[in-house]
């Protein structure tokens, strides 16, 4: 690995630590929208009920034409946009993290601000009603962005922050098509993983803009390990993810399902079983096509039970494998917090998912759920970020 360049603006990794934080802000209360059930409570994109903010009665709501797709819940709408709020003023935070760090490329700066320009005037062609230029003009900006971005070095982190501005605009792709496809579940657990993958990100950077090393002799194997247990933690959420997006967190208890001694709410077994009736080929169909309001699933009880198997299957592996690594870290010398850290964070993310389903998955339990996963990502990609070979 190779230390910052100097030439990144001095004040570079202050302002990527705030991006860190208002990252997780925005992924923890997106968690909040998502589970309150008010992911499609403002059926405009990107205004609501065609206001910048958000109706303060329903019948400022009424003069829109969005009222004729849903109607206004003044209790759920200040969410959403609240959410989309913060989310813009992520989006100038990495805007500006992008231009400072590409200023010394050769034409970097014009690059960073023309993509930027072409994706905004996507907006208004959007809300114009011409769809797909709005989506040819977000199109080329992207590409504009990623060809920068696997062009230049990270030496000065221009690569990763330009990445990261790509990822930006992405995810206010899935964010729109989140409403117009009515809580698509594929849709829904890629704008999951999306805003999770900026979080790690701007992490990354911000740790690297600090250049605070760990180095010692055997740095690089456990390196490895935290990769590989960076994989298996990506692909759980990603399970999490698609449990949310189908409604299938309460699949093995509660939730309707009654048996001749009344509810379940099942764990370690589901719905009085072991091993229950569970179809797996109907659970993991990612795409269904257009036009469906998914909003409460549309699966089957037994296509609900085998995507939330799967999650705990996962979760199984994935214990033993951060398990595993926070016993290494805490016998290495200088990385034994990050090791107790790891572990304790391990245990109390399991502990919260089965109090997801043992209280029938109260609010505060399941977004602290999504928290604990993000903070699990920060402690691995912090130690990637910072372990080194002795030079």
């Amino acid at each position: 690995m190779t230390s910052l360049s100097p030439t990144v603006y001095r004040h570079f990794h202050r302002i990527a630590w705030f991006a860190v934080a208002l990252t997780l802000c925005v992924v923890v209360f997106g968690a909040f929208v998502r589970l309150s059930d008010a992911g499609l409570s403002c059926p405009d994109w990107p205004t609501c009920y065609g206001r910048a903010a958000w109706p303060q009665a329903p019948a400022e709501a009424d003069a829109h034409a969005a009222s004729s797709i849903r109607p206004f819940e003044t209790h759920k709408a200040w969410r959403e946009q609240v959410h989309r709020h913060i989310a813009a003023v992520l989006g100038v935070l990495v805007l500006v993290l992008a231009l400072l760090a590409a200023r010394r490329r050769r034409f970097g700066v014009a690059q960073i601000l023309g993509a930027s320009l072409l994706v905004a005037a996507a907006i208004p062609a959007y809300m114009g009603g011409h769809v797909g230029a709005a989506l040819a003009l977000a199109g080329l900006g992207e590409a504009v962005l990623l060809f920068a971005a696997f062009r230049w070095s990270n030496v000065d982190l221009a690569r990763a922050a330009a990445l990261t501005l790509a990822v930006i605009v992405f995810q206010a792709l899935l964010g729109k098509w989140t409403v117009t496809l009515l809580l698509k579940p594929v849709i829904v657990m890629g704008h999951l993983l999306g805003g999770l993958l900026t979080f790690s990100l701007l992490a990354w950077m911000a740790w690297r803009a600090t250049d605070v090393p760990i180095r010692f002799a055997g740095a690089a194997a456990l390196r490895r390990w935290l990769a590989a247990g960076l994989a298996l933690l990506a692909l759980q959420i990603a399970l999490g993810g698609w449990v949310s997006a189908n409604y299938a967190a309460l699949a093995c208890g509660g939730g309707g399902w009654t048996t001749a001694e009344g509810h379940w709410f099942d764990f370690p077994q589901c719905v009085g079983r072991w091993w229950p009736p569970a179809d797996f080929r109907e659970g993991f169909v990612l795409w269904r096509g257009l036009g469906p309001d998914y909003e409460g699933g549309v699966l089957g009880g037994e296509a609900r039970i085998a995507i939330q198997m799967a999650h705990r299957l996962m979760a199984v592996a994935v214990l033993g494998a951060l398990l595993w690594i926070a016993a290494r870290l805490l016998r290495t010398p200088g990385l034994r917090g990050w090791g107790g850290m790891l572990g304790a964070l391990a245990l109390a993310q399991v502990a919260l998912g089965i109090l997801n389903v043992k209280l029938s998955l109260p609010l505060s339990v399941a977004v602290l759920h999504n928290a604990g996963a993000a903070l699990l990502l920060f402690v691995l990609v912090s130690l990637l970020a910072r372990l080194e070979e002795p030079r």
